[in-house]
């Protein structure tokens, strides 16, 4: 039975098309040839059917077990039937195989097989969008918002593959407007029965870490290293960094020239706010660097409480300690995992030329 002069030439386009390997498709062509032969035979045989990619022609062999007494007279046949039919050298257990040429199997096999290739390419299709996209999970992909669909977001990654972004994963106050073009951190594959479901964050730690591995060569070389990340997405970030290199600074390297390099990655982030951290073995330094950029006069570890200390700041430094709604001192306690409590710690007043001569300037009285 031929599938036409000019298979090969459809197989390649189906390739190119649904980016489906030869492989994939001939195997689905086969099986939709057995689900027609068993449709149109009224039974349930053992198939096996062979295509040839060059020429388009299809061989269906009937697959029977030789035995003595039938039990599935679809799959097996007498000993005595098969001798009969002019197999020679049999045993009971052996395996036959019967080239068929059933008439009128062509149309009925063109229709069934149809529908048949097209649902297996659709699954085929689906499994090649999901394995494509299993294997980037936790990682940045680049999409293009087509869609909003009550609280989610679609996202549309390339011509075959949509994503998802629920509301949790949106930034607050990010518009996103049908066209717009950015970045998101791949949080999940799922296989569902109407394919693959992928979920994309805009808000996710991950999409920060990853951002500053694209921009940041130090960290893509392994010389500095990111060792904590904590975000209130669209307003601000905290990143512990340390280098491995006594001669690399590992805030410089994040920041880079004229702060470029962490401009660029807020640029993308909605211009979330993002202070970089030099993460210390030392955690009351550290504490004192994640209060950053607030100048800490000196941080004590408050003995009767578990992980809690206590930094020291000038009254002028107050605000910028606790940040606004306490945000600062609250992704410092996330990033440095220590419950911190701020305290104003007034200067000691130096006493004055007067106060020294208090004695001397006052006037003595005469003692009567």
């Amino acid at each position: 039975m031929q599938l036409g002069k000019d298979f090969k030439k459809v197989l390649t386009q189906i390739e190119v098309d649904k980016g489906l390997s030869e492989e994939i498709i001939v195997s689905s062509l086969e099986a939709a040839m057995i689900s027609a032969y068993k449709k149109f035979k009224g039974g349930n045989q053992t198939m096996e059917v062979y295509i040839d990619v060059e020429t388009g022609e299809v061989t269906l062999y009937e697959v029977r077990m030789v035995v003595e007494s039938i039990e599935n007279p679809d799959s097996e046949i007498t000993y005595e039937e098969a001798t009969k039919r002019g197999y020679t050298d049999l045993e009971i257990g052996d395996v036959i195989r019967r080239e068929v040429f059933p008439e009128n199997f062509g149309r009925i096999a063109a229709q069934t097989a149809r529908q048949v290739i097209i649902q297996r390419l659709k699954d085929a299709e689906r499994q090649v969008v999901y394995e494509q996209f299993a294997d980037k999970i936790g990682n940045v992909v680049t999409g293009t918002i087509f869609k909003a669909e009550g609280d989610q977001i679609l996202v549309r990654l390339n011509e075959k593959s949509e994503a998802i972004m629920p509301k949790e994963e949106r930034i607050i106050g990010e518009k996103y407007l049908p066209g717009d073009r950015m970045k998101f951190y791949l949080l999940d594959v799922r296989q569902t029965t109407r394919g693959p479901r992928i979920i994309v964050s805009r808000t996710h730690p991950g999409l920060l870490r990853r951002l500053l591995e694209i921009e940041v060569p130090e960290i893509q070389d392994g010389i500095v290293e990111i060792r904590n990340i904590v975000r209130e997405a669209g307003t601000r970030a905290k990143i512990a960094v340390a280098t491995l290199d006594v001669n690399v600074e590992p805030l410089g390297a994040c920041v880079g020239k004229q702060g470029g390099r962490i401009k660029s990655i807020s640029s993308e982030l909605n211009g979330e706010r993002i202070d970089i951290i030099v993460w210390s073995t030392d955690i009351l330094t550290y504490i004192r660097n994640a209060l950053s950029p607030a100048k800490i006069l000196k941080v004590e570890p408050l003995l009767d409480q578990d992980r809690s200390a206590l930094a020291f700041v000038r009254s002028d430094q107050l605000s910028l300690a606790i940040g606004k709604a306490g945000q600062n001192v609250r992704l410092a306690a996330r990033l440095t995992g220590w419950k911190i409590d701020i305290k104003v710690k007034e200067d000691e007043k130096l006493p004055t030329m007067k106060d020294l001569f208090f004695d001397i300037s006052d006037p003595v009285e005469e003692e009567k």
